[in-house]
């Protein structure tokens, strides 16, 4: 089993649209600045099979990524985490107007099915059989690329689906949380399960508080600052994804990417790969 990631940033990319902060305008100015929405790659050689978790508005480069780094490969399948707007609607790319999938198979939580089943256009890639929507169940293993995979819930907005992490298992172990509201309301103890973990991608949307202009316990997500002292001591062994236009950390020059290599921590990059 292998693990690719194929992007990095919040649900918006960058840059944003419509946005002209000095970050997004420079990202314009320059397409080696810009970054897709964040999401991993799965595959596997030996069989000829490769699978995506989550499905972005930059599926088609994503995809292409992919299937690139394993050009003997086909996509067999993509496991979403939720339905917010960055995880979910590539699935649109599989449908008649673009790849005209054949029974591509979805795998999410009851929840998430539902949404999708319920809700156009997504309802109609289910029902002429561009995909194959198939439940899944937290904390069940199921075979992936001669390891597992498993979904464990997270507390993230729930206003259309529950939200899950997924840990990949082969000979070494992968936590993938591109999305969650704040550690403390989590069941788990966030330290335990990095430490579980060879590597672990986790929320890293806003570094400090402040980084917007309005309130930010609205968009409940943990900050980069309170994460780092949660693992203390736990150097090399966490990466932070899913992050914001706004995040200083998507400058490797910036004082807060010094701050964090200090302690040990670093920021995800597409086209990284890890070998399970």
């Amino acid at each position: 089993m292998e693990a690719i990631l194929l992007g990095t940033a919040q649900d918006g990319g960058v840059p944003q649209a419509g946005c002209a902060c000095p970050r997004c305008a420079a990202a314009w100015r320059n397409p080696a600045q810009r970054q897709w929405v964040v999401c991993l790659g799965v595959i596997d050689r030996a069989a000829g099979s490769c699978w995506m978790i989550d499905a972005t508005p930059d599926f088609r480069e994503q995809l292409h990524l992919l299937t690139t780094a394993a050009p003997e490969c086909t996509l067999k399948g993509i496991w979403l985490t939720h339905a917010h707007m960055g995880h979910y609607t590539g699935l649109l790319q599989l449908g008649k107007e673009a790849m005209g999938a054949q029974h591509m198979p979805v795998y999410a939580t009851a929840r998430v099915c539902a949404f999708l089943r319920a809700n156009e256009p997504w309802a109609t890639l289910a029902r002429d059989g561009y995909i194959d929507l198939t439940e899944i169940t937290c904390d069940t293993h199921y075979a992936l690329a001669g390891g597992t995979i498993t979904a464990h819930s997270v507390p993230h907005r729930s206003e259309h689906s529950d939200t899950v992490a997924y840990s990949l298992r082969g000979e070494q172990r992968l936590f993938y949380c591109p999305d969650i509201d704040r550690w403390q309301g989590w069941q788990h103890n966030v330290r335990d399960v990095v430490a579980a973990h060879d590597v672990s991608l986790l929320d890293g949307s806003f570094f400090a508080d402040g980084e917007l202009a309005r309130d930010m316990s609205l968009i409940p997500h943990p900050l980069v600052t309170d994460t780092v002292e949660r693992l203390d001591g736990l150097r090399d062994k966490a990466l932070f994804i899913h992050l914001n236009h706004t995040n200083p950390l998507l400058e490797e020059s910036s004082e807060q990417r010094c701050w964090l290599s200090e302690r040990g921590f670093d920021v995800g990059a597409a086209g990284m790969r890890w070998d399970l």
